[in-house]
Parts: C-alpha cells; sequence; structure tokens
C-alpha cells in the first residue's frame, strides 16, 4: 500500500499535470493576439479622409502581421454615434477606434456627447495629418479665396459651402470663415462624411467645399476643382502654388485632419503596445510614406504618449476657438 508521503506527492503531481496546460493555454492565449479579426471604428462614412487612412492602416497591418483587420463605418451625429460605440465597447482589444480632431471639438461644441474624452479610452498611435483646404470648382471665376468672398457677398443667396459632419475640423473651419468674413448667409451644407461633401461640389450643389485635401487631391491634380488655401502651417508641396489661410491675413488660421487610433480604456496594456509597435512598423516604411503623401496625408509615427498628448492640447485650443467665434453649442 503506497504511503501517506507518496499519496501526496502523487497529488502534487497530478495537479501540476492539470495545472500546467491551463497556465500554458493561458499564455499561448495572450501570445497569439490577435487570434480573431480586429475591428477599427470609423466614426464617418466611406470614402472621407479617415476612412481612406483606416483602409491604408489595416491593410498594412494584415499584410505586415498575418493578421485580420476589419473596418467598421458608423458614421453621422458629428461623429459621436461611432465613438460612443467604440467606447461602449468590450475592452478587449477587438475594438479600437480612429479618431480625427472631432473627438477633441465635440466635447465643448456639444452640449452632451456620449463619452468622456478623459476617461473612456486610451491612445494607440498617431497615423497622419492632412493639411483643409477650401476648394471650388475650376469654372468658378475665383481664383483666390478674397475673391470667392466678394463673390458671396455680392450674391449671398447663390453661395453655399459643404463640410463634413458637425464637429470636424473642416466643418469648423467654415463656421470660422463665416463669422471672420460676416457672411451669414454662406450656408453650410452638412454632411455624413467628406467624401460626400465633396461629391456635392463636383454634381455643382454647392459652390466651395471646406474638407480635408486627401479626398480633393486627385480632383485638383486633374484640373477639375480649385484649391483656393490650405489652412495648414506651411504650404503643401504639390501645391506650391496655393497659400495658407494665414499667408493672406487669417491670423492663426490651422485647421487639420488629424488621425489617430484609440483603444476604450481597460484593454490590456501588452495589447496596446503589440498594437502600437506594429503600426509603427507599417508607417516608417517608404512604400506606405508615399501611398499616404499621394492621398494628401503625411505619416506621424508617434506612439500613444505623444498621441494623448496632442488630443488633450487640442481640447483646448478647439474650446478656444469655438468660443472666441461665438459658435453655438449643439
Amino acid at each position: 500500500m503506497p504511503s501517506r508521503r507518496q499519496l501526496i506527492k502523487g497529488a502534487g503531481v497530478l495537479a501540476a499535470g492539470i495545472a500546467a496546460p491551463s497556465i500554458l493555454n493561458i499564455r499561448s492565449a495572450y501570445a497569439a493576439y490577435p487570434d480573431r479579426p480586429v475591428k477599427i471604428v470609423v466614426a464617418n462614412t466611406p470614402g472621407g479622409p479617415s476612412d481612406l487612412v483606416a483602409r491604408m492602416v489595416a491593410a498594412a497591418l494584415q499584410e505586415s502581421t498575418g493578421k485580420t483587420f476589419i473596418i467598421e463605418n458608423r458614421g453621422g451625429a458629428g461623429s459621436n454615434i461611432g465613438m460612443g460605440y467604440a467606447a461602449r465597447s468590450e475592452p478587449d482589444g477587438y475594438t479600437l477606434l480612429l479618431v480625427t480632431n472631432a473627438f477633441s471639438i465635440n466635447p465643448t461644441l456639444y452640449t452632451s456627447i456620449p463619452y468622456d474624452p478623459a476617461k473612456d479610452f486610451v491612445g494607440v498611435s498617431e497615423l497622419a495629418s492632412s493639411p483643409n483646404t477650401f476648394v471650388v470648382r475650376s469654372e468658378l471665376p475665383a481664383k483666390t479665396m478674397k475673391e470667392f468672398v466678394a463673390l458671396a457677398r455680392k450674391s449671398p443667396d447663390k453661395f453655399n459651402v459643404s463640410t463634413p459632419p458637425i464637429g470636424t475640423s473642416p466643418q469648423l473651419q467654415a463656421s470660422v470663415l463665416r463669422v471672420i468674413e460676416k457672411l451669414p448667409n454662406l450656408e453650410e451644407v452638412v454632411f455624413k462624411g467628406g467624401g460626400d461633401a465633396l461629391q456635392a461640389l463636383l454634381s455643382g450643389t454647392v459652390q466651395l467645399s471646406s474638407g480635408s485635401l486627401a479626398p480633393a487631391a486627385p480632383h485638383i491634380k486633374a484640373g477639375t476643382l480649385r484649391c483656393l488655401a490650405v489652412s495648414a502651417e506651411n504650404r503643401w508641396p504639390d501645391l506650391p502654388d496655393v497659400p495658407t489661410m494665414q499667408e493672406i491675413g487669417y491670423k492663426d488660421f490651422v485647421f487639420p485632419t488629424d488621425c489617430a487610433l484609440m483603444a476604450p480604456a481597460k484593454v490590456p496594456p501588452e495589447d496596446i503596445k503589440w498594437l502600437e509597435t506594429e503600426i509603427h512598423k507599417v508607417l516608417i516604411k517608404p512604400e506606405m510614406k508615399d501611398k499616404l503623401y499621394k492621398a494628401g496625408f503625411l505619416v506621424v509615427p508617434k506612439g500613444a504618449d505623444a498621441m494623448w498628448k496632442r488630443v488633450n492640447k487640442e481640447i483646448g485650443m478647439f474650446r478656444d476657438i469655438i468660443n472666441n467665434a461665438g459658435i453655438k453649442k449643439l
């Protein structure tokens, strides 16, 4: 008959045999992250600048890592629908959010938003930035922004401006332009996405479009559209003859479209680090930089901490812009 010591030792071996696979399974499950598709929520409709960046980055990540990344568009309510949806998602690393400057603008622009910008998300990575533009159809007589303003003043009922959703930086810059130039009749026609807003200009529904350079770039190069100005610190290299808004007298008129990736708060830090590292790898590749540049974006390969610092700074900056311009809350 086995001794008591032998029984105890045998039980220990059996317990270890049962526990070991369990521990190994936990480790292998984590090491495999992501072991199922990762969803990137874009809080705008397909075809706009944020959607373009999301799809390029997702495709590059999929090719680089062998993992699956899918895009889910949830546009509407000035991007609040998509951002609110992502905020309420399970913090398991399988739902991410691609944000634009609307994330920083909406806390001031809206009386109520479905997310807490300070508590509901963590940063993952900066992705890319595009200057915003004011563009018109090439047959319009206006060759400059000042000429357009003169036309809009002369025939106030004939000129409208299309913009992406309320709360985006292109929509905000259109509102600020109206205030600065005292153009109350320059009605803003707001669309669910930047692609839709640009299409309204191409079809002649509106006479001016305020948006990111990205969707407009091919039409500007083709000569279908004319870019009157870019609202950036510097001129865009491919448009050397197009001035910045600051150059033509609009002080501090800088409104980029920045794209960054966030995740719901409480996503495991290890998963965030994996994403941050893999995204950085694809962003610094020359072919990725070239692809985004041709689409109207400059790559911004900065990690989570730098991204979060920029976003928090912008919340205060846009609050001042909105309040100083006297834009009413929604």
